[in-house]
């Protein structure tokens, strides 16, 4: 599911609950103008309820693709692991590198 049909999707689904538990700095509506950052927020965080709950939302398709787009910070290196496991089948030692800045 693209991120923009999720978003279409946030008043009826719950997206919009989960990102006011999760996303502190903003506020809700504002948090969910970036859906990604939001799944990755409650992908890193969330509790088991709360993660099932997003899945049912958005579908294993955008957990797969917010993993695939995340950006640094985003992800701690227990959940990266886990999330790769889970939706990607993949081993410790096959894992893509967590994302990283980039100084110039």
């Amino acid at each position: 599911m693209e991120y923009s049909t999720i978003v279409s999707k946030v008043i009826d689904s719950g997206l919009l609950d989960l990102a006011r538990r999760y996303c502190w700095s903003l506020p809700p509506e504002k948090a969910i103008e970036r859906p990604q950052r939001v799944i990755a927020r409650i992908m890193d965080l969330g509790t088991f309820e709360d993660i099932h709950q997003l899945e049912a939302i958005v579908g294993r398709d955008a957990l797969r693709q917010a993993l695939r787009d995340a950006e640094p910070g985003q992800f701690r290196s227990r959940s990266w692991s886990y999330w790769h496991y889970i939706l990607n089948g993949r081993s410790e030692d096959t894992l893509p590198p967590l994302p990283t800045r980039k100084v110039s």
